[in-house]
């Protein structure tokens, strides 16, 4: 039987990969502080301070593992010791990145051979800068875990993934959420952009199985995990909303312009939405042709309606709090539209 570990395994990615490693009958341990939850039913916990040499100098005496499934890992300097505490126990280190390591994102088109941001494997919470549409602390850092991974474990003992937009059940960030919560509420959407605007997102299901996949068939490397470019768009997007939630919205769209002129921050006031042209145009050629298989969009849509209607979920997660447009400032902007 295979044995993996996950280093998370409450929330949202850590939970999937869980999920699809027991739907297969593996024999999973989830380490975590058990402070967010409990991981999929079935799962062996120890609880624990990653960040606490001595927590997981103990984790590794639970071992060894097939594989170590990291999707916790933000700062450099505690995945190095992490992964230096485990090598000994763990055949293959998989680690949870970002497309955000790339120093181009999200301004032009991206492969896996795009460049990265430079970071050492031992930098601390403070390495790096937030530089306006351009690379962020966390996009830098990202890249110092997977190099700490990499230098530590073995290249060809270490598999990067680096996601897109993940979407899905048990989304903690709440983007999709929002946009079902305001297009179940009905009346006139403030749209942004075009509805023909490509989007790739990635559902997290469909991630979480790739990862195991990973594991399956001992892949080494680095892959870029999306949907396909050009795999739907932001008007099938609203679409899907408005069908899996049973809504009258009207979806009234808003150019690119008036948005920015209006103040409209991307991103956030407006999910999903951002206009450079590398935020939707991530190559995952790599990935597909290794075995990624990406869901319709629709069905990432309706199971995320399903899993907030059953748990009537309200994220307090602090990126939570940054999500949506106010209803009053959607209301002064649409009236000006007309």
């Amino acid at each position: 039987m295979t044995r993996i570990l996950v280093l998370g395994g409450t929330a949202f990615v850590g939970r999937a990969v869980i999920a699809s490693a027991l739907e297969r009958g593996w024999d999973v341990t989830a380490f975590n502080r058990g402070i967010s939850g409990s991981p999929p039913e079935g799962t062996k916990t120890v609880h624990g301070d990653r960040n606490n040499s001595a927590d997981i100098a103990k984790l590794a005496t639970a071992g060894p593992w097939d594989a170590v499934v990291d999707t916790s890992g933000y700062v450099p300097r505690n995945v190095l010791a992490t992964a230096q505490a485990l090598e000994p126990v763990v055949n293959r280190y998989v680690f949870m990145s970002t497309v955000s390591v790339y120093a181009d994102w999200p301004v032009k088109p991206l492969t896996e051979s795009s460049t990265v941001l430079e970071c050492p494997p031992d930098a601390d919470e403070n390495f790096g800068e937030d530089v306006e549409d351009g690379p962020t602390k966390y996009g830098y850092q990202k890249s110092g875990c997977e190099l700490a991974a990499q230098i530590t474990v073995g290249r060809d003992r270490t598999t990067v993934l680096r996601p897109g937009v993940v979407l899905g059940p048990h989304e903690y960030v709440g983007r999709l959420p929002w946009w079902l919560r305001r297009v179940s509420d009905g009346g006139r959407v403030l749209s942004p952009g075009t509805p023909s605007r490509s989007i790739q997102p990635v559902d997290v299901r469909d991630l979480a199985n790739f990862a195991v996949r990973a594991i399956e068939h001992s892949l080494p490397g680095v892959f870029n995990v999306t949907a396909p470019i050009g795999f739907d768009t932001f008007g099938g997007l609203l679409a899907n909303c408005a069908s899996v939630t049973q809504s009258d919205a009207e979806f009234v769209w808003a150019r690119d312009e008036v948005l920015l002129a209006a103040g409209v921050r991307q991103w956030s006031e407006m999910p999903l939405w951002r206009v450079h042209a590398g935020v939707w145009q991530v190559s995952s050629d790599l990935a597909h042709a290794r075995g990624l298989e990406c869901r319709p969009l629709v069905n990432t849509v309706r199971d995320t309606w399903e899993w907030l209607k059953a748990t009537n979920n309200l994220s307090t997660h602090e990126r939570s709090n940054e999500i949506g447009i106010s209803k009053t400032r959607e209301n002064e902007i649409l009236a000006a539209l007309t």
